[in-house]
């Protein structure tokens, strides 16, 4: 033993019963461990028998060997966790040897187990009463980690981290059952952030006096953003890509340039969105800002069975609209009359699956309708590349004002838009995000208990704490309402518009503590919350992008109520809402919170290219592949018109019955032969378009 000992770090005694473990470590590695009997004797304890542990076997050492061990150490420890009756027998034997040893902070998981694991204030970790090191925390975690089911990797590295940050064990377990701890469940904090703008004063302005005395009835300034695309010509007539922060005031930005310019006799104003309930509520907002001084009218999207959209003045100087009904309108051939203004607001839309390249297409058949040659054939309709002698904008004569929050590549997108970038990157209050871990059947649970903590607290600005928590359909709205303990309501697209009106203005006068809304009507809905829970990570079946969620929670915290936004991020490890989804709710959640914002881009496949190339023939005859040139998305047009032909949905490039039916149902390939294939087996009509619907619901 002292030729293959002839150095030896540390010695290290922990009691155990009535003996003590004994572990020899060189050069920082076990090399040697084992139990060492005591005896007593008229002198004092002495050392017995040393058994050393070989595998499975153990060979026995005499008590000479022991001491030999004991005086080639460089240091003799002696674990916490040993009593003070051990720590008495210890001392006395060694000393007996002219040996020392002091009492160290160990690890009783790696004494009791043959390991010497010091620890010190700064690795101590909390575990049942007693601290443990890392190792053997981290070790406990993950057995409790495989009771809750399979935690994915990065879930698992964020309650390492958290555990070696917090030092207690016991606190981060609770996380998987849904603890509330904000010391805990925080994960990060956004900051606010001020940029340096030089406000402009509303009455230096020189608006129209109907827009003017508007303004400077409000505000004595323009927020920063506004003062900025103010600045760089927005007013004159410029084209802009407007990037900001939700709450930073993008929207008065279009107003302001749209309506001066009604007012002015420079044409109408289009406010086009993606969805009728945003659609619906701008409009109200419009009519009692502004019905007063113009005439504002609502133009949605189009049934597929009565095949046209809700009643609208197409004579209104404004008229506010979803991308589908606007569309519509240029498929089935209506005179707009003369666009002076097109405001998209939720442009970063290009870049979503279905509605990506139907936006890329609207906006390619909107221009070529701004243009004369597109006003005349509307209104002659025919698709070709006459021109129009009447007193039609040209080209250049429309302005286009796009609005987004969450844009990847703005400086990229406002070249492929021709538009001027107005950037902006302050947010008015900072937002803390939190994630906690749960079950499905206990996340409704927690945000009861969110939705409650939050209501009975008050902003410095008087406000009461209100919630929106985003799920994944219309029904797990309903049953989250019906559960919670405060006041709230579900809002989707399934409510008719008197009753979502009733919960915004509800919401608005804090009569209600929460509401339970669609991920899909996270863009733009103006409520108030300084709180945002996700109850799910998925609309409908498919994960949230990072553009979503960004846009969803900056819905939390707005300046004029609130001191802050929070956000909850429920995430139920291992889970998942459809078989087709190959991450888990875990994975998601920091994929999606430590995610860089995706590029905004339209992507063509084979059905889109179709689907786009169909209606702009439709809408411009022979002048649709200028149209698809000029969209933002890479649109193979020879492969497109030779599957047009197949199909049978045009004639040369003229579009057959079949076609101009396809494109005024807004109808993928996939869907139109689904319906031919109902109508040729016989089925009743309405049962063949009530399917239709239902495969193509919006959330």
């Amino acid at each position: 033993m002292s030729q293959q000992l002839s150095a030896v770090d540390t010695l290290f005694l922990h009691e155990d019963g009535e003996d003590f473990r004994v572990v020899v470590q060189q050069d920082g590695q076990r090399v040697l461990g084992g139990r060492l009997e005591i005896k007593e004797t008229s002198a004092g304890p002495r050392p017995a028998r040393l058994r050393v542990q070989r595998g499975s076997q153990e060979d026995l050492r005499s008590p000479d060997q022991f001491v030999e061990l004991a005086r080639r150490a460089e240091r003799i420890r002696v674990s916490e966790q040993t009593s003070p009756r051990g720590r008495r027998v210890a001392r006395e034997m060694l000393e007996a040897y002219q040996l020392d040893a002091k009492v160290v902070r160990t690890c009783r998981y790696c004494a009791s187990s043959g390991e010497y694991s010091p620890i010190t204030s700064e690795t101590a970790i909390a575990a049942d009463g007693e601290e443990i090191c890392p190792d053997c925390a981290i070790a406990e975690l993950e057995r409790e980690l495989a009771y809750h089911g399979d935690v994915t990797g990065t879930a698992r590295d964020r309650l390492e981290e958290l555990l070696l940050e917090v030092q207690d064990l016991e606190r981060i377990t609770k996380l998987l059952s849904g603890e509330l701890d904000p010391e805990l469940t925080k994960f990060d904090e956004i900051s606010a952030t001020v940029e340096d703008v030089e406000l402009v004063p509303t009455d230096s302005l020189s608006l129209h006096p109907g827009m003017q005395q508007k303004l400077e009835s409000q505000f004595d300034e323009l927020l920063p953003v506004q003062s900025l695309a103010v600045e760089h010509g927005v007013t004159a007539g410029q084209d802009q890509l407007v990037v900001s922060a939700t709450a930073t005031g993008k929207t008065l930005i279009g107003e302001m340039a749209g309506i001066d310019r009604v007012l002015n006799g420079k044409g109408k104003m289009l406010f086009l969105v993606p969805l009728v309930a945003l659609a619906n509520q701008k409009y109200q907002d419009f009519q009692a800002e502004y019905g007063d001084i113009v005439d504002v009218s609502l133009r949605v999207g189009s049934s597929r069975i009565r095949g046209e959209g809700g009643g609208f003045d197409p004579s209104a100087d404004v008229i506010v609209g979803t991308y589908e009904g606007i569309d519509h309108a240029l498929r089935v051939g209506h005179d707009l009359g003369e666009i002076g203004t097109v405001v998209i607001d939720e442009v970063h839309t290009l870049g979503e699956g279905e509605r990506g390249h139907r936006l890329d297409g609207l906006i390619s058949r909107l221009k070529y309708y701004c243009e004369a040659d597109g006003r005349t054939a509307a209104r002659d309709g025919r698709g070709d590349d006459a021109t129009w002698d009447g007193t039609a904008a040209s080209p250049g004569d429309t302005q286009w004002i796009y609005l987004s929050a969450t844009v990847g590549n703005p400086g990229s997108l406002a070249e492929s838009l021709e538009a001027q970038l107005i950037e902006f990157e302050e947010r008015p209050v900072p937002i803390e995000r939190h994630v906690t871990f749960a079950d499905d059947y206990e996340k409704v649970d927690i945000e009861s208990k969110l939705v409650r903590r939050a209501f009975d607290s008050k902003s410095s600005k008087g406000y009461r704490g209100q919630t929106i928590i985003f799920t994944n359909s219309r029904r797990r709205c309903h049953e989250i309402s019906r559960r919670l303990e405060y006041s709230s309501a579900p809002y989707h697209a399934g409510l008719d518009n008197s009753r979502r009106g009733k919960v915004e203005s509800m919401f608005a006068d804090q009569e209600l503590a929460a509401v339970v809304t669609t991920a899909a009507l996270a863009a733009g809905v103006d409520f108030p919350a300084s709180q945002v829970i996700f109850d799910s990570l998925a609309m409908g079946i498919e994960w949230l992008t990072v553009q979503e969620f960004s846009q969803m929670l900056g819905r939390a915290g707005r300046p004029d109520y609130h001191d802050k936004g929070t956000v909850y991020l429920l995430v139920e490890p291992d889970g998942v809402y459809h078989n087709s989804q190959e991450m888990t709710e875990d994975e998601v959640a920091f994929k999606l919170l430590k995610g860089e914002m995706e590029p905004v881009t339209s992507l063509y496949d084979e059905s889109a290219a179709v689907e786009e190339t169909l209606a702009n023939i439709v809408v411009a005859g022979s002048a649709a592949k200028r149209l698809n040139d000029r969209m933002l998305g890479d649109v193979p047009t020879k492969h497109a018109l030779g599957k047009l032909l197949e199909y049978e949905f045009i004639d040369g490039l003229e579009p057959t019955p079949m076609g101009r039916a396809v494109t005024r149902h807004f109808l993928s390939p996939d869907r139109a032969f689904l319906l031919l294939d109902g109508i040729r087996k016989g089925m009743d009509p309405f049962e063949i378009v009530a399917e239709t619907e239902l495969a193509d619901e919006e959330l």
